[in-house]
């Protein structure tokens, strides 16, 4: 007779086959949305492979068929903020360490990025060497509906993208599919999911460089390379407001239907958001785009939209939140100067691999 243990599943499955390393997030119930302590399991496995000579390739997979990662437990996150607690600061402190360390790790690190990865699922997908995407995936940084703006190096991985691609991105939320995170460079390959399963096997025999290219494909066609046009000529403005406007005046439809949407995201975040993909663009380091964005989320914790964004979409599910200030005319760019800058909670302080502080 069997006896159950009560002891409740991992939330990171990790374990060894082959020459692999595989990590699969494990909260399929909540589409493997973050909590502190995946950071750390992942991290500490991350440590062990990276001195194991035995390991040559790090595999990152979501239980579930929903997708790798919805992003962080905002729940836990809007319950926290509303107590002036300190846990979410803790727990990105150590997320974006992490996110700055799978992109400087020494092995090959291959995210299987099938179904939905947003936010903090972006973070420890997005900054991989080897980048898998499907015809299910769905990739966004939808923080601006939230009363947030993009962290996990999303303002770096996104001030990258051509064109202006990136801004509209960031701001709207919009996910993007195989080919336009292929695109956009939040991904690397298209392999179809049907193929998933028997390319994580090769993983484990042969080199990740040789098994990926024997089962990618061509991405099935994207949206965004033909509506860069009106993308890069609207998002040049210098605001906001000027971005909304030349998408309503622009004779687009489709712009027309993005002004719209902008217009419901946090008029706040929008601006912050604008301000840090463009500050992101200029630095010279993923590192120096996490130290700012940890900056930005500090300040979004402490401002009355975030808790009202979570509140509308997640909590109450009203999808009507009520922003504060509820205009973008009512963001002066004082208010989101303040956004940048230290922060009680002290810095992030990461530095890159041969900065003279290292």
């Amino acid at each position: 007779m069997s006896v159950p243990t009560g002891l409740p599943e991992p939330e990171v499955l990790v374990r060894t086959e082959g020459r692999a390393g595989l990590l699969t997030l494990n909260r399929p119930r909540a589409i493997n949305a973050l909590t502190h302590g995946m950071v750390r399991r992942i991290d500490e496995a991350l440590t062990a492979w990276e001195h194991d000579p035995a390991v040559t390739t790090v595999v990152l997979r979501g239980a579930g068929e929903r997708g790798l990662c919805a992003g962080g437990d905002i729940r836990a996150i809007h319950d926290d903020a509303r107590a002036g607690g300190t846990a979410t600061v803790d727990f990105w402190r150590d997320e974006y360490r992490l996110n700055a360390r799978i992109a400087r790790y020494p092995k090959p690190y291959v995210a299987f990025m099938d179904g939905i990865v947003m936010g903090g699922g972006v973070g420890v997908s997005g900054h991989g060497s080897v980048r898998i995407v499907t015809e299910r995936s769905r990739v966004a940084m939808p923080e601006t509906g939230i009363g947030f703006v993009p962290d996990v190096g999303g303002t770096h991985l996104l001030g990258r993208a051509p064109g202006e691609l990136g801004t509209h991105l960031a701001l709207t939320g919009t996910p993007a599919g195989a080919a336009d995170a292929i695109l956009t460079g939040l991904a690397d390959h298209f392999i179809p999911s049907a193929d998933l399963p028997a390319l994580a096997a090769a993983l484990t025999t042969e080199p990740a460089a040789d098994a990926v290219a024997r089962f990618a494909r061509p991405a099935p066609d994207g949206e965004l390379a033909a509506r860069r046009p009106w993308i890069d000529a609207c998002y040049a403005a210098d605001t906001v407001e000027g971005i909304v406007a030349r998408l309503t005046d622009s004779g687009v439809p489709e712009a027309k239907e993005t002004a719209t949407v902008l217009l419901t995201r946090s008029p706040t975040a929008l601006k912050a958001t604008l301000a840090a993909v463009r500050r992101a663009r200029a630095t010279d380091s993923l590192e120096a785009a996490l130290n700012m964005e940890f900056r930005l989320s500090c300040a979004a914790l402490t401002s009355p939209d975030l808790v009202e964004g979570i509140r509308a979409q997640v909590v109450d599910k009203d999808r009507n939140p009520r922003w504060t200030p509820p205009t973008l005319a009512e963001v002066t760019e004082e208010a989101t100067e303040r956004w940048f800058a230290p922060r009680a909670a002290g810095e992030l302080g990461l530095t890159p691999p041969g900065h003279p502080e290292n």
